[in-house]
């Protein structure tokens, strides 16, 4: 099977979808790999480590996507890169199934077919292919170090001959893979944290961590099957906005990281709750990719808002580019290890098999997730 890793070409992104260590295991279940020259360069792994590993490194990027059995990447493709590829081919990378319609067209068009990352369903088995988990425990972790750059105080409490300084307050809202890592980062730099999830169940892992659970009457909540927060009624959404108001406004820092799945970002966080807050404080928004949690914020941009700090996250994993290429690299390779034919040295679209059947979104020029299709015609 002819495999080809091609260098990213979105603005600003530093991450690649294999490294060479990825690479040489993907080499021993005996798949042919090419990888575009430069692919690992953003993320410190030269041309000569997945030579090493056993790539072909080539600068020829239409002629090896023209004639790949399968494409790997990290974002979704360019809509005139979908046209080259060969029909049969198939692609895997984050695709933005719920929103980029003109990509899984182009796919259907062409005859290509399609594993869209974000799909994978999260199970125990299919942990270690969570690409989702793995992009997001990152991002939690740079938010707080982005967050404590901005602020302007230390976080831990200090003891020092001229007085004793107060540990900063952050607030945590939304305490899912993001969360817990921020959570845990801001403890280890001697925050004060405190967190908010509408799931009651994760109060024991915020516990756990050092911080507080701020606990809000919500009545009756819950996650979906693969763990996500269900979507809240406009009277819980209130409710849950003034309880958080008043843990805000006393908050040096403020990271949300609350998303529905599927969805646009629920806004939980409004402009006047920020301009409650001390000035020089800081709000980082890892939603801001898919809406934002916060009034007001942009993916990508700091704002100031009434001397508050608005920080719009894009791409925070990607801001430790080395790390977050392993472990995307590790997650598409283990999917191609679970599904890899030895005998015949190819990758086997098993749809009998959960996760298969939940990642592979189009085949044979067809649409087969029920999901997306629920979502093209809303």
């Amino acid at each position: 099977m002819q495999l080809f890793i091609p260098k990213e070409t979105a603005p600003g992104e530093t991450r690649a979808a294999a490294t060479p260590e990825t690479v040489s295991r993907l080499v021993k279940l005996g798949a042919d790999v090419s990888v575009e020259t430069g692919l690992g360069a953003a993320s410190g792994f030269p041309d000569d480590l997945y030579a090493q590993a056993g790539a072909s490194v080539s600068a020829d990027r239409g002629g090896l996507l023209a004639g790949a059995d399968a494409v790997i990447r990290v974002r979704k493709p360019p809509l005139d890169e979908i046209g080259v590829m060969k029909a049969g081919a198939l692609h895997i990378s984050h695709l933005e199934p719920f929103t980029a319609h003109d990509v899984l067209d182009a796919f259907i068009a062409r005859g290509v077919d399609a594993i869209a990352m974000e799909m994978i369903p999260r199970t125990t088995l299919a942990q270690k292919m969570d690409v989702l988990s793995s992009q997001a425990n990152l991002a939690g972790y740079v938010a707080v170090l982005v967050a404590a750059g901005r602020l302007n105080q230390v976080l831990p409490m200090m003891m020092t001959p001229a007085g004793t300084l107060k540990p900063a307050r952050v607030f945590i809202i939304g305490v899912g893979v993001a969360g817990l890592q921020a959570i845990a980062t801001a403890k280890r730099l001697g925050a004060r944290v405190e967190a908010f999830d509408t799931r009651p169940v994760v109060e024991e892992q915020v516990h756990s961590l050092g911080a507080k659970f701020v606990k809000i009457d919500l009545g009756e909540t819950g996650q979906t099957r693969d763990g996500y927060a269900t979507e809240l009624t406009a009277e819980q959404k209130e409710r849950q906005k003034a309880a958080m108001a008043k843990v805000i406004a006393q908050s040096d820092i403020v990271i949300t990281t609350a998303q529905v799945f599927g969805r646009k970002a629920p806004v939980i966080v409004t402009r006047e709750m920020v301009a409650a807050m001390k000035p020089g404080s800081v709000v980082v928004d890892l939603a801001a990719e898919t809406g934002g949690n916060v009034e007001g914020v942009q993916a990508g941009v700091e704002q100031d808002m009434n001397g508050v700090r608005l920080i719009g996250a894009e791409n925070f994993a990607g801001r430790v580019p080395a790390h977050a290429s392993q472990m995307y690299g590790a997650n598409v390779v283990n999917l191609v290890s679970h599904f890899w034919d030895t005998e015949n040295k190819t990758l086997r679209l098993n749809l009998d098999d959960e996760i298969m059947n939940g990642c592979l979104i189009i085949q044979s020029g067809e649409l087969r997730n029920e999901l997306l299709k629920k979502a093209r015609q809303s």
